[in-house]
C-alpha cells in the first residue's frame, strides 16, 4: 500500500511539470500566432490533469477559455475587465469565442 501511494505522489508530481510545459509551449505559440498548435497543448495539459484525477492548476486555469479551449493572452485574443455593478468582480471575453468568464473579488468584511 505504501508503495502504491508513493507511486501516485510521484506520478502526479512528473504530470504537474508535464502541465507546466505544456503551458508554457502553448503560450509561447499563441504569442507567435500559432493559435491551433496552442489550443493542442492545451487540449493535451488536460487529458494528463484528467488521467492523473488532480485538478488543473489555477494558474493556468484562468487562462483558458472553457468554451472553445484556446489560450487567453490578456490584449491579445481575451479582454479584461473590472465591473462592480451588483457585486465586484473580473470579466474575462475570449474575443474568438465571445464566451464570458466572471470571477468574483473577495472583499474585506466590515
Amino acid at each position: 500500500m505504501k508503495l502504491k501511494k508513493k507511486f501516485l505522489e510521484k506520478s502526479k508530481k512528473v504530470a504537474e511539470e508535464r502541465i507546466n510545459i505544456l503551458m508554457n509551449l502553448a503560450e509561447k505559440e499563441s504569442n507567435s500566432g500559432k493559435t491551433e498548435r496552442s489550443k493542442n497543448y492545451v487540449l493535451l495539459g488536460k487529458k494528463i490533469a484528467m488521467r492523473m484525477r488532480m485538478p488543473y492548476p489555477k494558474e493556468w486555469k484562468r487562462r483558458i477559455c472553457k468554451n472553445c479551449g484556446s489560450f487567453l493572452i490578456y490584449g491579445k485574443n481575451a479582454r479584461v475587465r473590472t465591473k462592480a455593478k451588483n457585486y465586484p468582480h473580473v470579466v474575462i471575453t475570449c474575443l474568438e469565442c465571445n464566451s464570458i468568464t466572471r470571477i468574483p473579488i473577495k472583499t474585506a468584511k466590515k
